[in-house]
């Protein structure tokens, strides 16, 4: 999965279509992620529970499916797909399909 803890990204499909957020946690095994203000729903907790003392109804985010969400192309602004390519010096990177711009280093040049 090329999508990690940190990055912002935008659902495009579901509920909560358009929405922005950034990623909470990844969940390789089952295609996941827990994404900031969206999916939430209220979550019934009981006085005394470590979360919230005083009991209530909680605010917390579920998982969305890893396949609903794209990476945002930090040229255009805009959701993208992601590739990719081996640099000059070697090593990979990420980069977004819709402007060409370099996402993040994936791995270190071999020697």
């Amino acid at each position: 999965m090329k999508i990690r803890k940190g990055d912002t990204v935008e659902v495009i499909s579901g509920g909560d279509a358009g929405k922005r957020g950034t990623v909470l946690s990844v969940d390789l095994k089952n295609g996941k992620l827990v994404i900031e203000g969206v999916n939430k729903v209220y979550k019934h907790v009981k006085r005394g529970h470590p979360k919230s003392p005083q009991g209530g109804r909680l605010h917390t985010e579920l998982p969305v499916d890893a396949s609903n969400c794209q990476l945002i192309c930090p040229e255009t602004n805009k959701p993208t797909r992601v590739g990719v390519r081996v640099a000059d010096d070697g090593s990979k990177e990420l980069f977004a399909k819709r402007s060409g711009a370099r996402l993040r280093q994936i791995s270190a040049a071999k020697k």
